[in-house]
């Protein structure tokens, strides 16, 4: 398997970070750096993180990543990481 960022994916990351940022940008940071490493996991167990049904026929699932949702959407032999936002945020 391979692992692929999509654009939102990679723009999601880069908004939690200017958000976390201004208050202290070490934690912000490591926050981003661990969110980023999250989805190695998935090449191991790929279909870990719960079906979301409503995307049939695409095979998208979701992970939780501390309080960060992850959701990724397994094609062929790659996994695409599609979004990430903290839970507490308006979705």
């Amino acid at each position: 398997m391979e692992l692929k960022w999509a654009n939102k994916g990679l723009s999601d990351l880069a908004r939690l970070y200017e958000f976390l940022a201004p208050v202290n940008k070490a934690a912000a940071t490591r926050t981003v750096q661990s969110l980023a490493k999250a989805p190695e996991q998935l090449l191991a167990n790929p279909r870990i993180g719960e079906k979301l049904f409503e995307f049939d026929p695409r095979e998208v699932r979701r992970i939780l990543v501390g309080q960060y949702e992850m959701r990724y959407e397994i094609r062929n032999e790659t996994i695409y990481v599609l979004r990430l936002w903290h839970t507490r945020e308006e979705r």
